[in-house]
């Protein structure tokens, strides 16, 4: 389960809060995925740069590529929710879609590794009520969420991760 913002170290909290200003969400969104990758190699996937800083457990998230077929795998900030993880595709409020959202689209499922434990899900993006009361929980966990709505244009999809094999099996 991710802390949330209130219940975070005030040295987490700054960090988060950083990371919700347009020049830090601007350098976060070059550096950030790398950087996780390379904590996350050398620390043999104990934790990330920004589990580290900023005391949020990161999700690795492998994908199909949509155009190359091939497995994508990136850092995510996943939203435990019960027997699902919530993802929000925020790409730091720019006015793209992650490309993990557009794999997820072409190839629903995926293997997510949350907490060393790896399992196979099924994409499905939110609509309607249940989409904005789970950005709301993501927004309780990380402020730039709230930020990253008011900088684009573009509704910020949000989706979830359902264990594979169950009623979801693909986007709508």
């Amino acid at each position: 389960m991710q802390q949330s913002y209130r219940q975070a170290r005030l040295a987490r909290r700054i960090i988060r809060r950083q990371a919700a200003t347009r020049p830090m969400a601007t350098l976060y969104g070059v550096i950030q995925q790398p950087l996780d990758e390379l904590v996350y190699r050398l620390s043999s996937g104990r934790t990330t740069a920004s589990g580290w800083l900023a005391g949020l457990e990161i999700a690795m998230l492998t994908t199909t590529g949509a155009r190359t077929g091939l497995p994508r795998t990136v850092p995510v900030l996943p939203l435990p929710d019960g027997d699902r993880t919530i993802l929000i595709a925020s790409n730091f409020g720019r006015p793209h879609h992650p490309s993990w959202y557009y794999n997820l689209r072409a190839h629903p499922a995926a293997t997510i590794v949350l907490g060393g434990t790896a399992r196979e899900v099924v994409a499905r993006e939110l609509q309607g009520d249940e989409r904005e009361q789970c950005y709301r929980r993501g927004e309780e966990v990380f402020p730039g969420f709230s930020s990253y709505r008011r900088w684009t244009q573009r509704e910020i999809p949000v989706l979830t991760l359902d264990t594979a094999g169950g009623d979801n099996d693909q986007l709508p």
